[in-house]
This record gives structure tokens, sequence and C-alpha cells, in this order.
């Protein structure tokens, strides 16, 4: 038998569908400022699929991102919810942080897919502000759809003085998969990490495809690691300050597809597994059914701080 820690699907995705309104460049928090209980029903859902990770619903809650797109004042209330209501979608079904971790989000802080030009300190200042909020509300942070190895560096340190547990995900080039989208090779970005101390380390919002040969570069890892891929035909178009308009999702992908390429990397190690964008709650329930019928056993981050 082995232990899994399921991770919840393209929330972001899953909430904008829901909704049913127009595309806006801060994407599913638009919704959360509209319509809240939508947000709430979508963490339910992925619990009730079998998640044993959500994350907030805070993705492009960055001052970088609210200052553009919105309002900059707007950051800590936002932050706020995103947490309140995850707790609230946990609580409401039952759980408790024995169950079902909520893992705060620690997204790009400019966009998805791009190089954020600013140097190390700057990143890392904006990413105190984000960790000061989030720290005694989270039960750990999930640093996600990171394009870069600064960025990443910025990000972990400013994680690490929370003295939480911290998973750290790179998205990898779909063109290019023994690479970020950056260019720097994962070799590279592996050294780079090496001495922080992190609880897990995975790939995502990639095509499962780029994930899985990815993830042939992590096998050596001392800790845990995994994935959670999306169902995009592609991410170029997306550029900051856009919206999910711009894309598309692959017709091909179905919950069955997707749980088959997620057995692949259980079957070669990974134990941190999921879904991204374009990935829903049928996908993470066909995904728990296959691996409790793989004898694989279902539950939480267990780490020592």
């Amino acid at each position: 038998m082995k232990d899994v820690v399921l991770i919840d699907g393209g929330l972001g995705q899953q909430i904008f569908k829901k909704a049913g309104k127009p595309a806006h460049p801060l994407w599913s928090t638009k919704v959360m400022m509209d319509e809240p209980s939508i947000v709430k029903e979508v963490h339910e859902e992925f619990i009730q699929a079998g998640a044993c990770i959500i994350t907030t619903n805070s993705y492009t809650c960055t001052p970088t991102r609210l200052e553009r797109d919105g309002k900059k004042e707007w950051f800590e209330d936002l932050q706020i919810a995103s947490f309140d209501i995850a707790d609230a979608a946990r609580t409401s079904l039952g759980f408790s942080a024995k169950d079902v971790q909520i893992a705060a989000c620690i997204p790009p802080l400019i966009g998805s897919y791009t190089t954020d030009p600013r140097s190390f300190q700057e990143l890392k200042e904006e990413y105190q502000q984000i960790v000061d909020i989030q720290a005694s509300r989270s039960d750990l942070f999930i640093i996600e759809t990171i394009s870069t190895i600064r960025e990443a560096q910025a990000a972990v340190e400013a994680t690490l003085e929370a003295n939480k547990p911290i998973l750290l995900s790179f998205s990898l080039s779909d063109n290019h998969p023994h690479q970020l989208r950056s260019g720097e090779t994962i070799k590279d970005a592996l050294l780079a990490i090496e001495d922080y101390d992190l609880q897990g380390l995975l790939f995502n919002c990639s095509f499962p495809e780029t994930i899985t040969e990815g993830l042939k570069e992590l096998k050596q890892l001392s800790i845990p690691y995994g994935g959670y891929a999306n169902g995009f035909t592609t991410v170029e178009p997306l550029k900051p300050g856009g919206t999910v308009a711009e894309l598309t999702a692959r017709k091909d992908l179905n919950a069955k597809n997707y749980a088959q390429q997620v057995l692949s990397w259980v079957a070669n190690g990974a134990t941190l597994v999921g879904g991204c964008c374009e990935v829903g709650p049928d996908h993470i329930a066909e995904l728990r059914d296959q691996l409790i019928e793989q004898d694989c056993t279902l539950k939480t981050l267990e780490v020592q701080l």
C-alpha cells in the first residue's frame, strides 16, 4: 500500500465556469467578490470528490495584480475572505484539518507563465505581504505555477519565516518539458532550492504529458514529489492582464484519461497529485477511485517541522 496526498483540482477555472459570467483579469477573485457562495460550493465539491488538500481562492490576489486589474486596497480583505470561505466549506461538511488541509495559495505575482523582471528583494517583499496575512490561517502553503528560479527562491524564503509546511510547484514549458517556462532547466532549479526545508516539490499547470516527462528528474529526491496538470490546449495566448477567455480546453482529457496519466506518476514514485485548470471535481473523484483501487491510502500531508 502507498500513501498519497490528493490535492484539489482547478479551483479558479471551476469557479469561473460555474459563475457563467464574462471573463475578468482577476478571474475567480472577481466571482468571490460578487458571489462568494460559488467559491464555497466549489471547495465543497472538491472535498466531496476526495481532496485531502484544498487551496485558497487567492491566486490573483497579489498587490501587483490588484493594482493593475482592480484596487490595491482590496488586498487584505480578499486574502482573508479566501481563507474564511475555504474554512467554511470544510466545516460545513464536518471536516477538520485532520481530514482536509487548507493550503494558502502563493502564486506568481504579475501573472501566470511569465518572467517577473523585478529583483529578488522586491519579489520577496511582496511575497512577505501575502504570507503575513495567510500564515495564522492556513495549514500549509503551496507556492504554485512558478516559472522562474528567482521567483521560486523569493517565495520560499518569504514563506519559510511562517514556519509551516511548504509545497513548491514549478510550471514547465510544454515545448521543452525539462525546462521551466523561463527556459531555465529543471536541473538548475533543483540545485537552486536544494537547501530549503520543503515538504514537497511538484510541477503544475502544464500538459499531463509534460509533467510525466519532467517528473523523471525528481525520482531521486529525498522529499515527496508529484504534480497536477492543466487541461488547456495551450497557454501561449495568456499574457499578464489578459483573461482565460483566450484559452480553450482539450477535448480528450476526460476524467478516466486524466486519472490514467496521474496513476503513471504514482507508479513511478509520485505521492502528491491533483489537478489544475480544466481538471474538475469529476476528474478528482475518478482519480480518488482509481487510487483506492490501486491500494493507495489517501491522507493529509504529514510533516516534521
